[in-house]
């Protein structure tokens, strides 16, 4: 089970939010690039990296902080927000980047989600946030009307590396994962799933490692590492 840590990028600076609100943002390192460091050398095998200004603007806002987290660390990185077109996916994969987590697109262009699969196999994922069940787009605030399973199973054979579902509603709030609905996805669909939203406590590791069986192959973590309600060793430990 891979365990990704969260460096969320909001004007160059490393930020949380809660439940995706960008008037509520904690920040918790003014160096992104020093943050991915202290995760690397932490023992994690991949970050996790979100453009919040780009999922808003529809377009790469925080490009040089990214640039910046590729190169500090020599790990796999997985990046969302904002990105919109194949262009903008083939420039990250050549800067660096590993995987490229599309977001709104799956709802309002599902064709490119295709394209972009059949193009950079094995390094394209979904992030698919939601309210409960309704997928949202444009940085979490339209909602769509479309269920997550409805959606995902769209793309089923299409070769995604993984789909990343975040209940919104417990993103940065520590109230633990929407298990219920994630393995209902992971059960729906042969994709893998990353679970994403509300991690409190080392018991989300241990529920998300309890669950690998379904399809959930790793799971997203950032306010909880940040505040230091888990302890990166104790969380990989569980997670090996």
């Amino acid at each position: 089970m891979i365990i990704y840590p969260a460096i969320d990028l909001k004007d160059g600076k490393c930020v949380r939010l809660h439940k995706g609100d960008m008037a509520s943002e904690t920040i918790y390192n003014n160096n992104p690039a020093a943050q991915a460091m202290v995760w690397a050398q932490s023992g994690f095998s991949w970050i996790h990296i979100v453009d919040l200004n780009g999922a808003i603007e529809g377009k790469p806002v925080n490009a040089n902080a990214v640039q910046s987290i590729i190169d500090a660390v020599d790990l796999p990185l997985q990046l969302g927000g904002g990105i919109r077109d194949l262009k903008q996916i083939e420039t990250w994969l050549y800067a660096g980047v590993s995987r490229v987590i599309l977001g709104t697109v799956a709802v309002k262009n599902p064709a490119l989600v295709k394209e972009a699969c059949l193009n950079f196999p094995g390094q394209i994922a979904i992030g698919a946030d939601a309210y409960g069940d309704d997928i949202a787009t444009e940085g979490w605030v339209e909602k769509s009307g479309r269920s997550v399973i409805d959606l995902i199973q769209e793309f089923e054979d299409d070769g995604l590396a993984a789909v990343i579902y975040t209940d919104i509603n417990r993103d940065g709030t520590g109230e633990g994962l929407n298990m219920e609905n994630t393995i209902k996805l992971a059960e729906s669909i042969s994709i893998p799933v990353i679970a994403s939203g509300g991690v409190g406590s080392l018991k989300d590791v241990e529920a998300v490692k309890a669950a690998d069986k379904v399809g959930i192959e790793g799971m997203i973590i950032g306010k909880a590492l940040y505040d230091g309600r888990i302890n990166p060793l104790e969380a990989l430990r569980l997670a090996a």
